[in-house]
């Protein structure tokens, strides 16, 4: 992953790829102060996920943005942030391919749906006073 306003340092060999997601209503900013000769600092919405490379040794800070000022409301260390690179290893591994049917888990204690056979768009007479 390119960060290229501000890369790692050159010497960096434990770099991590972290993802945070600002799940309050207000604008927060996400900095690393903590790694010497690297600057990381970004906006992140409501909403927002903001994926991004680090160090294993990096902490990111959390400021909430009031009006005019910013408070800091968290640091997480960016171990705990981690997530892995491959998009397809260990999704979801207690669920095997015979469990599955259709976009549906078959979950046991919960009766199946029912299957529907004849057309919903049937058309029908409605009478209006």
């Amino acid at each position: 992953m390119a960060q290229i306003l501000d890369p790692l340092p050159s010497d960096t060999d434990s770099k991590i790829l972290c993802c945070y997601v600002n799940a309050t209503s207000l604008i927060q900013i996400a900095r690393i102060s903590n790694i010497p000769n690297w600057y990381f600092e970004r906006v992140v919405f409501p909403g927002q996920r903001l994926v991004f490379e680090a160090m294993s040794a990096a902490a990111l800070e959390i400021h909430t943005g009031m009006m005019a000022s910013a408070i800091l409301s968290d640091t997480i260390p960016c171990d705990r942030l981690q997530i892995n690179e491959d998009p397809y290893s260990n999704v979801n591994p207690s669920r095997s391919r015979g469990e599955v049917q259709g976009d549906r888990a078959a979950t046991p204690g919960r009766p199946k749906a029912r299957e529907i056979s004849e057309s919903l768009t049937v058309p029908a007479l409605t009478a209006v006073d």
